[in-house]
């Protein structure tokens, strides 16, 4: 505790020293300038007609390094981020739908992981997103198919430098965390290039309350006189990763852009035992690591009528998961040694054309080549070596699409989309998708949206192909997704502005495909019949000027996200029929607020997740049900600006009620925590 109280002195003894080093200062550079408001009229852009989106902002994005885009979509959305502790697997739910159904692209290059469908948002460093989006339901096929419950878009921009730039930022927090950020870069008319790496680091041995286990409290006649939930720590749970990104964008100034993005991860975490695990963290070792490189390079050509692109990317994986245990002899034994491999060849190319302002046409044609090869080697052993148990497949996917969006008058729009994808070689019917949009009010800029879609998700390599249990007669799921909805946004200069939604969804999603114990004693994927998933999706946002140089910024969202197994028994026994899918929170809310005060700011981020069943037939008996949770996090930010350099100092508190809470069974998270975050970015004379 002393350690907690030192950290929050010494921050306020900064902050001390800060104000009164620019109040001391403040004569000598007075070189501020006041700025106007301006105010910009526009139609909305074609491209978006119908569409439910959500954004997120660069504040959101950039508040500090040690966030990761997991932490970003927990408290700025209403997906259901599934999280298996710090610094672990974080996976996302989109509308009551499973991880495998939300696509993930970087700089239009999908990432989902080919052997698994699903992406690990804790290995995606938001400091490396520049610009970031949900497109909510059918909105995702104008991207992509197989986003039965969305899409998650990320993109890198140019750092539109003059000069050479560069800026440091090193984080210190609780549990010995450290986080080093740099960025160096370089612009001119034509180039923009751009560097960053992050660094973070921690033996992650926080401390919990272990609800799973209960210590006796005897009296001197070994007479049980009371019980307790005993202080453990989060053993064998260290990480360290370890992200590079290497990007160069080249402008002709006659229409042509060129770009590449490179992006290196070496990660090396180990696995934390269970809250139901008796064994001694020195007695084995659960070590993950991986290495994955991504890669896109780009070209657009622009007109003011037509855009051409092309895009070719390369995904590189490799995945070893090691787990020794000591046999008794203080020798670790191999128990697991897997083994993965991912390469993937990516090419696209796309084009757009305006006929005069009210109507756009666009194509784009994305192609797929993933080559997987998996391996335990001690499953089997067999003399004179290991048998290799697993599989090396290849497969091919192709996706294209084809659209016409037409605004026939300023307060009315309509798009059709119609895509078609193949995977290896079946090729899934033509995929429809209708929108419209139209303004009803336009004092408040009140606005109704509508929209259907068909979509279609192919098993993944694992769901056909994993041993033991996988199932290469699985089908394709499908499904019809409907979506309708209003959004208003009003204003008025320098006082305040407003904004917010209201969706409601619907979706039948038939052949579901999930994993199921089976008699011989693994699981294995089965097509469930028939899922039901629908709900309201709410979101708001104020923004209030105060008083002069204060501003308040609110932002909050709500989701109701049934989803609901309507398909048959899959036997005499089944209960799951009727009853909530497990792990999908039937409610979930989050609220940020943030008041500045010149280069002061305070931020308080809230987030709420109702109950989660752990078993099909929502059955309390047996695991039991994750409790619902309420999450609080505050900052204060202090920023100097001197001709010479800006300075930055954040001090953050993570749970700040020191809430006692499980995202999955048996996974145990922090408790309150702290950080610290000190930046600089010169200034080149």
């Amino acid at each position: 505790m002393s350690k907690k109280i030192g950290i929050v002195c010494l921050l306020f003894a900064l902050f001390a020293g800060a104000m009164a080093q620019e109040n001391a200062t403040k004569g000598k550079l007075g070189r501020g300038v006041a700025l106007h408001d301006v105010i910009i009229y526009g139609k909305r852009p074609l491209k978006e007609i119908g569409t439910q989106k959500t954004a997120f902002d660069s504040t959101q994005l950039k508040e500090n390094i040690s966030l990761s885009m997991a932490d970003v979509l927990t408290y700025n959305s209403s997906i259901f981020v599934k999280n298996y502790g710090r610094a672990t697997l974080s996976t996302v739910s989109f509308r009551g739908t499973s991880p495998s159904h939300t696509q993930v692209t970087w700089n239009g290059m999908r990432i989902n992981n080919p052997m698994l469908g699903m992406t690990d948002f804790s290995m995606i460093p938001s400091y490396f997103i520049d610009d970031a989006s949900l497109l909510h339901g059918t909105s995702s096929v104008n991207e992509t198919g197989g986003g039965l419950g969305g899409l998650v878009r990320m993109t890198t921009k140019p750092a539109n430098a003059d000069g050479f730039g560069l800026q440091y930022i090193q984080g210190v927090g609780s549990f010995n965390s450290f986080d080093e950020f740099l960025r160096l870069t370089y612009g001119n008319r034509h180039w923009q290039v751009s560097t960053r790496a992050v660094l973070s680091t921690s033996p992650n041995n926080y401390t919990y309350r272990n609800h799973d286990k209960k210590e006796n409290i005897y009296d001197e006649n070994m007479n049980i006189i009371d019980q307790y939930y005993p202080i453990e720590e989060n053993k064998s749970g260290a990480y360290q990763d370890f992200h590079f990104l290497q990007e160069a964008y080249y402008n002709t100034g006659t229409g042509h852009r060129l770009g590449l993005n490179a992006w290196y991860i070496q990660s090396k975490r180990e696995l934390p035992l269970l809250t139901t695990d008796y064994a001694d963290n020195t007695a084995f070792e659960n070590v993950q690591r991986e290495q994955t490189f991504r890669g896109v390079l780009s070209w657009d050509f622009l007109r003011s009528q037509y855009k051409v692109a092309a895009k070719a990317g390369y995904i590189y994986t490799y995945m070893a998961y090691d787990y020794k245990r000591d046999v008794g002899n203080g020798i670790m034994a191999n128990m697991t040694e897997s083994r993965s491999k991912v390469n993937t060849a990516y090419a696209q190319a796309e084009g757009e054309y305006y006929w005069g302002k009210e109507r756009l046409f666009s194509a784009n044609l994305a192609f797929y080549q993933h080559f997987v090869e998996t391996k335990d080697k001690n499953i089997i052993k067999i003399e004179g070596g290991n048998a290799i148990v697993g599989y090396k497949k290849a497969r091919p996917e192709l996706t294209g699409s084809l659209s016409v969006k037409w605004q026939p008058i300023d307060r009315l729009g309509m798009s059709v989309v119609v895509r078609e994808e193949m995977y290896g070689s079946e090729w899934s019917p033509i995929i429809p998708a209708f929108f419209i949009d139209g303004v009803l009010w336009e004092r408040i800029n009140l606005m109704a949206k509508a929209s259907v879609s068909r979509n279609y998700r192919f098993p993944t390599l694992n769901d056909m192909y994993f041993l033991p249990g996988g199932n290469p007669n699985l089908k394709k799921e499908n499904g019809w997704t409907y979506d309708a909805g209003l959004s208003f946004a009003v204003g008025r200069e320098n006082l305040y502005t407003l904004s917010g939604s209201a969706t409601w969804f619907d979706s039948y999603i038939n052949d579901w495909i999930i994993w199921l114990p089976t008699t011989k004693g693994f699981f294995s994927p089965r097509n469930i019949k028939d899922v039901h998933a629908y709900g309201v999706e709410l979101k708001a946002n104020a923004s209030f000027c105060l008083a002069k140089n204060w501003t308040l910024t609110l932002d909050g969202s709500f989701s109701w996200t049934p989803s609901i197994n309507n398909g048959d028994p899959l036997s005499p026994a089944d209960q799951s029929v009727g009853k909530q899918l497990p792990y999908v929170p039937e409610y979930s809310a989050n609220v940020t607020g943030r008041i500045s005060y010149k280069t002061f700011s305070f931020l308080y981020k809230w987030c709420y997740y109702s109950e989660r069943y752990t078993m099909s037939s929502n059955d309390i008996t047996l695991t039991g049900k994750l409790p619902t949770y309420f999450m609080s996090n505050i900052a204060i930010e202090k920023n100097l600006l001197f001709s010479f350099a800006d300075f930055s100092i954040k001090f953050n508190i993570n749970n700040l009620f020191n809430e006692e809470y499980l995202s999955v069974l048996s996974r145990p998270m922090p408790g309150i925590n702290f950080q610290l975050f000190l930046g600089i970015t010169p200034k080149w004379r």
